[in-house]
């Protein structure tokens, strides 16, 4: 292999991309937000289940699930608007696939 070929393969995705050093702080920032409100959904639906368990109030245990889908739509809110940020510098730069930016709001439109 050649010294050229081995250094850009061990390069990060993002770099081979081109994709800048704020680029991939940015998209860090709004991976992490979505991982924090996983977790917070995980812990949430974990209520539910010991709600449940525990022959909690039908109105109480309905009142988290209501909670828990407004939380997993707001995680859905955060996944589309970061892949939209990357279509339109996509789109910008004349490479955007305006059929799958559709689908995916189509997705998370349910």
């Amino acid at each position: 292999m050649l010294a050229s070929e081995e250094s850009n393969s061990e390069k990060p995705q993002s770099e081979a991309l081109g994709i800048t050093a704020a680029e991939r702080t940015e998209r860090e920032v709004a991976r992490r937000k979505v991982i924090n409100r996983l977790k917070r959904l995980e812990g949430q639906v974990r209520g539910v289940q010991r709600m449940v368990e525990e022959e909690r109030s039908c109105h109480e245990i309905l009142t988290l699930i209501s909670s828990v889908r407004r939380a997993l739509d707001a995680a859905g809110d955060e996944v589309l608007a970061s892949y939209l940020s990357d279509c339109q510098t996509d789109l910008k730069d004349g490479h955007a696939d305006t059929a799958a930016i559709i689908d995916a709001v189509k997705l998370a439109r349910g």
